[in-house]
């Protein structure tokens, strides 16, 4: 079937290389070389002509009309229609004409929603929003978590979860004699707490002397952050990247001892797996839907949020214990195996036919 299926797949592509771009980038490109035939509506397309990115209260006009014709051609053309969806403004702007669009063009749609603000969000909205929702073919989402979410506003949704690329991510050989190496690969925004990483980083620093901190993300917050990290009396021990790209990612994991995720907002992180299928111990909050997939004391430390005594702690006991940061890294090469593509790629493509069984 996969050779006859036609998807429209409607999301985000870098820049900026977050982690739902990502993620659609590479369905797209990997459902290509099985053979289905991908037309990407992007959503953040550049705006044309370039100037009109500057003017602010109309650009959107300059977005959303092409985006809405966009979605009205490949809807034509498509036996699926695939929408990856988030909460706030990007669910009105962009999930909702295409679920309206894909309606009136009698096309099969899936909204496959990813943010971890879902709760929140559907709570406060208009009741006609859940209508939409339920008039769907189906709903796909990432996680364990957000299905529970879901159901709990008694729309029930199926698990297809992230995908990894084992074939980027391979486990680096660390022989032990390196200065000890902490990452952290969220962007510098509030729900990802980085000053709780820093400050644990700053108690690890007092028994671990040489260690060291590599921040790879952008964000609002980087000029308090580097102030916080002088104040800590750490800043010659971190390193702020800024946004980096995928090689330059993959190299980053491959020189790690632990990775930390601070976040106290989270649906199901890819910075996690992408650790699982580097070899690197994690070290995470136990918020939203990480315990779908980390299990503290096998594959990760799971910390309340916030409590960055308890995030220092865990990283010592990794680098202190070398035999529990092996069984670690263990857990979390063969949890990745869960998340590769030839794994995903049957649910998606039957994902695919019982939508377009339910459209016709």
């Amino acid at each position: 079937m996969s050779e006859q299926l036609s998807v429209a797949l409607v999301g985000p592509l870098p820049p900026p290389s977050g982690g739902m771009a990502n993620q659609c980038r590479q369905l797209a490109r990997l459902l290509g070389e099985e053979g289905v035939r991908v037309e990407v509506v992007q959503v953040n397309a550049p705006y044309r002509p370039a100037f009109v990115a500057h003017l602010k209260g109309i650009r959107a006009l300059f977005r959303l009309l092409p985006y809405k014709l966009a979605l009205w051609r490949a809807a034509g053309r498509a036996d699926v229609m695939h929408v990856m969806a988030n909460s706030g403004w990007s669910w009105y702007l962009f999930a909702l004409p295409a679920i309206m669009i894909a309606r009136l063009r009698g096309t099969p749609i899936i909204v496959n929603y990813r943010g971890g603000g879902a709760e929140t969000f559907f709570a406060n909205a208009p009741g006609w929003v859940l209508r939409y929702l339920r008039q769907v073919d189906a709903l796909v989402l990432p996680s364990g978590f957000l299905r529970e979410v879901f159901q709990r506003f008694g729309v029930d949704g199926q698990v297809i979860p992230n995908i990894i690329d084992l074939d980027r991510f391979k486990p680096a050989q660390r022989d032990g004699r390196e200065p000890p190496h902490l990452i952290v690969t969220r962007n510098l925004e509030p729900i990802y707490d980085i000053p709780s990483a820093l400050q644990a980083f700053a108690l690890v620093r007092q028994q671990l002397k040489q260690a060291r901190l590599t921040i790879a993300g952008s964000g609002p917050e980087r000029e308090q952050l580097e102030q916080l990290a002088a104040d800590l009396g750490i800043a010659d021990a971190v390193t702020f990247t800024g946004r980096i790209d995928n090689d330059q990612m993959t190299a980053l994991y491959a020189s790690a001892d632990v990775m930390l995720n601070p976040s106290t907002i989270d649906n199901m992180p890819i910075s996690i797996l992408e650790a699982f299928a580097s070899g690197v111990p994690v070290v995470s909050t136990r918020v939203g839907g990480v315990p779908f997939v980390a299990e503290h004391g096998r594959t990760a430390f799971l910390v309340e949020a916030r409590d960055y005594r308890a995030m220092a702690q865990s990283v010592l006991r990794l680098m202190q214990e070398p035999e529990l940061a092996r069984a670690f890294r263990t857990a979390g090469l063969a949890e990745a195996q869960r998340y590769a593509w030839p794994v995903v790629r049957e649910q998606w493509l039957a994902a695919y036919r019982q939508a377009g069984k339910r459209g016709h």
